[in-house]
């Protein structure tokens, strides 16, 4: 069994000691210039602020934090922007970093935002912080601040941009097994940007088991295993221990092995005690890429996540998390709540307290979660005052409460209830009917379980302790479920490319209108369980070494069991939804060319991507992600447009608009 100090082990700890002041607000020190945090002409009065201060960054100036904190600062309050230096580590150690909003000592403060120019700058997206350096923004608790919002880092209107060295892939498959007593693991790929010394996971290929049984949570005996790479030689990592368990790489059904070091880092200074939390809010910006979120989210308490989007609708459309880690959060890892067109991609999440990646209360549409790893979702309890008061927050790697979403090519490891959850039940306090966002840019309250994917394709589970996927179906006390209440049969959920090993319930559908096609599972105990096969259609449905292969619901009418050779039948699918589109990065080069990127969901198949008159070059099939370089008179305003198009002639309604200044990209 793994103590909760043994799993701590490695990490950066400060003393109880270095973390607490004497309570009493200390007077605010700001800035009169623009400058470096480390001179003394930066600062009003002249005087650099010291440990224990508050200080602010005035709007219009721009200081370049240079320093590294020996002990926290109280507060800093950016009306201005705060730029790390990127030619050198630097540590900010403080209780509050809020971004925008005033000087409030708040960590939370959810109503109220407005733009402004307010700024934290760990890199950009086109000069992230060189490999060489680091950056490390710790938040300690103060003696004498709210404990339910801080410490925190907090965007209220501003901008906040946190961007590490890239790797070409967060995580890849085990390109052949890895064996118990092995120190060598080899790669199914050749990865750029890891090094020696950083922190890996291996994931579980085998479910655990504690005699004859299964235990309560992953949390009692893992099979998910933490190593440092000691050596790399191409695809061959060197660890700097031996592995306890067997990790297969048989055929389509491997491991996996993640990268959970970076080198821009947000941390809480003392894990064992208040622990810090991140959260954007309304009319910010910014984006993270590459970035570690390690010992954060505070335990039962809601809204204090480990990063959180909370209520920013369309406002942060251009936004992005690409690459991050997130690792021993005690409540979540990542949550969007009431947020649109948010793009999720490559990113790691390892341990949490309740759900990982989470949308929070029904609202949420038009996000793309793409390629990420969840490892080890664990079990916590319902949040005090949570919108949906069904949801028990078992631990799923992914949640959701509204499919209006893309969600393509994830992979959940041993989470301890759910790989893949769909869940919307109605309830006395819970109102399935939540206010969306229209394809015209309206909004309209919705019955949110008749909504269907915009697209669900090659994703994957295993090592499941409960279920793998559920889709609107029972929670673990067979209670609940979606009631018979889902899409109708010409825009059903459509799933393909699934593939489910290793688990316990692999697929458990009780939404009505289901169209699968192609599923693998292989060595669960139940296949298909307990369907209610109201408008469903399945075809290459394959299943291996299952040991129940439909379970069909014995008290309920089940309906016809799906006929393969009738697919689609009975549905009578209808693609009449149009695409959506993000620009994520734009790029001035030397000749003043745009390099502008950007992802692309839809349903069916993206026929073209247009910016600005001109058509993007597909990265990745289907549009998931392209790009263009655009002349300087291509862009003469520095508007840039995108919008996509799909073959069956849906042209997207609400178009993607950015515009380039001197400044940067609004």
């Amino acid at each position: 069994m793994t103590s909760r100090r043994d799993f701590l082990k490695g990490a950066v700890v400060a003393g109880a000691s270095g973390s607490r002041l004497a309570g009493g607000a200390p007077g605010l020190i700001e800035s009169q210039r623009s400058g470096r945090w480390s001179s003394p002409a930066t600062w009003a009065g002249g005087s650099v602020p010291q440990p224990g201060a508050r200080a602010h960054v005035a709007a219009g100036h721009r200081v370049a934090f240079d320093v590294v904190s020996k002990a926290p600062f109280r507060a800093v309050f950016l009306s201005g922007t705060l730029s790390f230096a990127a030619d050198r580590d630097t540590c900010l150690d403080t209780g509050l970093i809020r971004i925008g909003g005033g000087l409030m000592e708040d960590g939370a403060n959810m109503t109220g935002h407005e733009p402004s120019s307010a700024a934290l700058e760990a890199g950009t997206s086109s000069r992230p912080i060189p490999r060489q350096h680091s950056v490390l923004i710790r938040l300690s608790y103060i003696d004498g601040m709210d404990r339910d919002s801080c410490p925190a880092l907090v965007c209220c209107g501003g901008r906040m941009d946190l961007h590490g060295a890239p790797l070409s892939r967060t995580w890849a498959k085990l390109g052949a097994p890895a064996m118990r007593g092995a120190t060598e693991v080899r790669l199914a790929e050749l990865v750029e940007g890891w090094r020696a010394g950083d922190r890996v996971i291996v994931t579980a290929t085998a479910r655990a088991k504690r005699g004859d049984r299964f235990p309560d949570s992953v949390r009692d005996y893992p099979r998910t295993e933490e190593r440092t790479i000691a050596a790399i030689n191409e695809q061959v990592l060197l660890l700097d221990s031996r592995l306890d368990f067997d990790h297969i790489a048989d055929g389509p059904y491997r491991g996996e092995v993640a990268n959970l070091s970076r080198n821009v880092i947000v941390e809480s200074a003392n894990p064992l005690g208040e622990r810090g939390h991140g959260m954007y809010h309304m009319h910010s910006s910014g984006s993270i890429s590459y970035t570690e979120f390690r010992h954060l989210g505070k335990e039962g308490k809601l809204g204090r996540y480990n990063l959180h989007f909370h209520q920013v609708r369309d406002t942060m459309r251009g936004s992005s998390v690409v690459g991050a880690s997130f690792w021993d959060s005690n409540n979540r890892w990542l949550t969007l709540h009431d947020t649109d067109y948010m793009v999720v991609r490559d990113c790691v999440g390892y341990r949490s307290t309740g759900h990982g990646f989470f949308l929070e209360d029904g609202t949420e549409a038009y996000n793309a979660l793409d390629r990420n790893l969840a490892v080890q979702a664990c079990r916590g309890k319902p949040l005090p005052k949570q919108t949906l008061s069904f949801d028990k927050n078992e631990g799923a790697g992914f949640w959701w409460a509204n499919s209006l979403n893309s969600f393509t090519e994830n992979v959940a490891v041993e989470c301890d209830q759910y790989g893949f959850r769909f869940e919307m039940v109605k309830t006395r306090d819970s109102d399935p009917v939540r206010t969306v966002r229209q394809p015209d840019g309206s909004y309209r309250s919705v019955d949110v379980r008749e909504l269907p994917f915009i697209r669900f394709e090659n994703n994957e589970a295993h090592c499941q302790r409960v279920h793998a996927c559920n889709l609107g179906g029972l929670d673990s006390d067979l209670k609940g479920g979606v009631a018979g209440v889902g899409p109708d049969g010409h825009h059903p959920f459509v799933i393909r490319g699934m593939r489910v090993w290793d688990s316990h319930w692999a697929f458990h559908p009780r939404s009505p209108s289901v169209m699968v096609d192609g599923m693998d599972i292989y060595k669960s105990d139940y296949g298909v369980w307990r369907p209610i096969y109201l408008r469903h259609a399945y075809r290459n449905l394959t299943m291996k070494e299952v040991h129940s292969l439909f379970a069909e619901n014995l008290f309920e009418h089940p309906g016809d069991k799906p006929f393969e050779p009738e697919f689609p039948y009975p549905l009578d699918p209808v693609d009449d939804f149009p695409p959506l589109t993000v620009i994520t990065q734009v790029e001035r080069d030397g000749a003043g060319r745009l390099l502008v990127r950007g992802t692309t969901c839809d349903g069916g198949v993206v026929r073209r991507v247009t910016v600005n008159s001109t058509e993007a070059k597909a990265v990745r099939p289907n549009f998931l992600e392209w790009e263009i370089l655009l002349k300087a008179r291509e862009a003469p305003d520095g508007r840039i447009t995108a919008f996509a198009e799909d073959a069956a002639g849906n042209r997207e309604r609400q178009l993607h608009v950015r515009r380039v200044t001197p400044h940067g990209v609004g």
